[in-house]
């Protein structure tokens, strides 16, 4: 993971996601600012900004730190404090993290997981050969925490997780890729190298 900017609501979104997705709170009598009542679903307007929300974050899953591509269907709609806690943030673009599928289905409802839009830069580190990642030993005992708490929970360093980083890194080393386009398409191991000084 890397620190990610909140990028502004995109022009449509009032529209197509936030109004309707409060009136349709609204007709069900939910409250705002309340979790919802166990088993309630509601409408998922929130599937109208996908794409926008894939070209805002230059199609980088927040918490894999690598591109995917969007006509592959596998980016998807993360809330970032649940749906199920908090009923009024499911239509708020600033409660919106975009990510691989993967990812989502990790993180679920768990509200422990670092944030992507205020990590402090640093926060982890890559071994870059193997793709293991691991918290900042330099962090505080609490950020540590924190940080090692998000790699279990999101499972960062199981080996497919590992796999795929290790593989960018060896495609770049190897000449078949350039820094820009690792920076583009892997940039939490561009961070890595660039923070190591082998780019």
């Amino acid at each position: 993971m890397i620190p990610v900017v909140l990028q502004p609501d995109p022009a449509s979104f009032q529209k197509a996601v936030r109004v309707k997705g409060l009136a349709h709170l609204a007709s069900c009598g939910l409250a705002l600012n309340q979790p919802l009542p166990a088993k309630t679903t509601i409408e998922p307007y929130w599937r109208a900004c996908l794409t926008d929300l894939h070209k805002a974050y230059s199609g980088v899953c927040a918490y894999l730190g690598v591109y995917f591509e969007r006509v592959m269907g596998g980016g998807s709609v993360d809330h970032f404090i649940a749906k199920s806690k908090d009923a009024g943030l499911a239509y708020e673009w600033d409660n919106y993290r975009l990510a691989c599928a993967t990812m989502n289905t990790r993180k679920g409802n768990y509200s422990h997981v670092l944030d992507p839009f205020f990590l402090a830069p640093d926060s982890f580190r890559l071994e870059l050969s193997t793709g293991h990642i691991f918290g900042n030993p330099n962090l505080s005992t609490g950020a540590l925490t924190l940080a090692n708490t998000t790699i279990a929970r999101l499972k960062l360093d199981d080996s497919q997780c590992r796999e795929l980083r290790a593989r960018w890194f060896q495609a770049y080393i190897e000449n078949h890729v350039s820094s820009q386009y690792l920076q583009a398409k892997s940039p939490f191991v561009w961070t890595e190298a660039d923070r190591q000084g082998l780019l």
